[in-house]
């Protein structure tokens, strides 16, 4: 997905949110922050978009949106567990009405038999009790799963989770 792609799906979710005076929040580990930055290079996305949190290491998952060191000592950081912990926790720490978050292994390495090289997991999560995760599998290298993620993360929480998750907001 070309940067025009990514910066049109966030002009989308923007007016989605802008017209329900909703707001989304992120917790991103593989990305590092490419979500937000795409969100934050749509122009009006102040109105909408509480904030970020970049929970790259283990222990910034646990000190900014409160993942439980069990969950990711049983689970691991790339689980459908983990990533539902970063949505809720980032949902209540910005107050926000949706969030989203990701955890991935972009490599080139890190990659296991579980988990490998381009497994990305995604968690949804509203201020309305809605959840939704979902496991992926991107190829290619790092900047490219990373990219694909980006796109992944906010296709889904425009079509997948706003659109046909939740009746009102």
């Amino acid at each position: 997905m070309t940067d025009d792609e990514l910066k049109q799906l966030s002009t989308t979710v923007g007016e989605w949110l802008q017209r329900r005076h909703a707001t989304v929040t992120t917790a991103e580990s593989c990305t590092g922050g490419w979500i937000a930055k795409v969100i934050t290079d749509t122009p009006g996305s102040s109105s909408w978009f509480e904030q970020a949190f970049v929970t790259y290491s283990n222990a910034a998952k646990q000190a900014l949106v409160g993942v439980n060191a069990d969950t990711l000592e049983t689970w691991g950081e790339v689980s459908e567990q983990v990533v539902m912990e970063m949505a809720e926790g980032a949902l209540h720490v910005a107050g926000a009405d949706f969030a989203l978050s990701v955890s991935g292994i972009a490599g080139p390495g890190g990659g296991s038999q579980e988990n490998p090289v381009g497994t990305v997991w995604f968690g949804f999560a509203a201020a309305s009790g809605a959840r939704l995760a979902q496991r992926r599998h991107f190829s290619g290298d790092r900047d490219a799963v990373r990219r694909q993620a980006t796109a992944c993360a906010l296709i889904t929480l425009w079509r997948d989770f706003l659109e046909n998750k939740l009746d009102t907001v």
